[in-house]
């Protein structure tokens, strides 16, 4: 059956804490409620980023302690989860506690991560949903999602959008990429956070255009994007990563609004 409820995969970039993750489900569970029949939310945070600029950057607290933090989430709040995995050897233990496997942009053509990610969510009932790489046309991931769909019906892998490299530092997307990804059977995501960034634009951080992420979000959502995917943080400002991409937690409410009043249109158009 197609799934007709739009996707919101949001949290914080990084695990920082077992409290701040507490805090901010709680606040995005209570946003998400008036939602229920009309959004698919899923919580989201990572429990290493092992894709740094700098070797001292924040990774978090790894995969025992996070995927522990996590499951108290879920018990807690009885939310979905979404984290990312970056060896085909944790799936796995992943899949056991997180509903939908994230495959990093980086690791996208990587075969061994897409048949453990696939063969993690067919085993325990999860969904694979793996970003674009900055370096793929979007007609490249038609390879990606035959891969994955040996092993998972198409329903349950999700493709995302999360920006082109275009010159140094500097991303940009390409609009038509949802209804190319769509063509192959699965839904497809857009990355209303990363997709701003300037990959090592600060020197040893990434830097980003948080002023932009509204008007791209709005445009991929009339695009025909299936769901958003974004970071949110209480003060983005003091953010262990991401913090010049992440979106204030108080503004949560009036942008996932602003994105569904378009989705609505397009939905019923």
């Amino acid at each position: 059956m197609e799934n007709k409820k739009f996707d919101f995969f949001v949290g914080t970039c990084v695990i920082e804490s077992e409290q701040m993750c507490m805090d901010v489900a709680g606040r995005l569970t209570e946003i998400f409620d008036k939602y229920k029949n009309e959004v698919n939310f899923s919580y989201k945070g990572s429990f290493d980023k092992a894709n740094r600029t700098s070797k001292d950057s924040f990774r978090g607290p790894g995969l025992e302690k996070g995927l522990e933090i996590l499951a108290k989430v879920k018990k807690a709040y009885g939310v979905p989860l979404i984290t990312d995995f970056h060896t085909a050897e944790q799936a796995m233990k992943v899949a056991e506690v997180v509903d939908t496997l994230q495959v990093p942009a980086f690791l996208c053509r990587q075969t061994d991560m897409i048949i453990a990610g696939a063969e993690a969510c067919k085993k325990f009932g999860g969904q694979l949903k793996i970003k674009k790489g900055q370096f793929l046309s979007p007609e490249e991931t038609g390879n990606i999602v035959e891969k994955a769909n040996e092993y998972l019906p198409k329903e349950r892998i999700l493709l995302t959008e999360r920006g082109t490299s275009f010159g140094y530092n500097n991303l940009v997307v390409d609009m038509a990429s949802f209804q190319i990804m769509k063509s192959f059977g699965v839904r497809a995501i857009h990355d209303a956070t990363h997709c701003v960034q300037r990959p090592g634009g600060l020197g040893k951080i990434t830097g980003g255009k948080r002023e932009q992420i509204l008007t791209l979000a709005r445009a991929a959502v009339a695009a025909g994007a299936d769901g958003i995917f974004m970071e949110v943080h209480p003060k983005p400002e003091e953010a262990k990563s991401d913090s010049a991409t992440s979106l204030p937690l108080d503004k949560a409410p009036e942008i996932i609004e602003k994105l569904l009043e378009i989705h609505r249109v397009v939905r019923n158009g």
